[in-house]
């Protein structure tokens, strides 16, 4: 699966979401892009978006789009807080259909 990681995101993270292509929103070239922007150039490129902001779903439209979003919930978005979440999320990105909201964590 294409999955792009939000910018807020550790870069670092992405190598733990082996089996899948992962790229961050800057090495998209999308760093600063606000929400509605970003959703739209995500469609045509990724399958799937990784964020921790819990007010994505209810700020962005996201009915009938062709990716599903992962929202992680942390104590922090540092790397050490979401590494014990990688599990659940490659369990997530198995399943994970467009259009789709999954939350991911305490």
């Amino acid at each position: 699966m294409r999955v792009l990681l939000d910018e807020c995101l550790p870069k670092r993270l992405k190598r733990e979401l082996t089996g899948h292509e992962v790229h961050t929103v800057p090495e998209a070239g999308w760093a600063g892009k606000e929400n509605g922007e970003l959703m739209q150039l995500l469609s045509a490129r990724f399958e799937a978006f990784i964020t921790v902001d819990r007010n994505l779903p209810a700020q962005q439209n996201l009915t009938g789009v062709q990716f599903g979003v992962v929202v992680l919930r942390a104590r922090s978005n540092r790397f050490g807080d979401l590494q014990p979440l990688v599990p659940q999320i490659l369990e997530v990105l198995r399943k994970l259909k467009a259009s789709q909201v999954v939350h991911v964590g305490g």
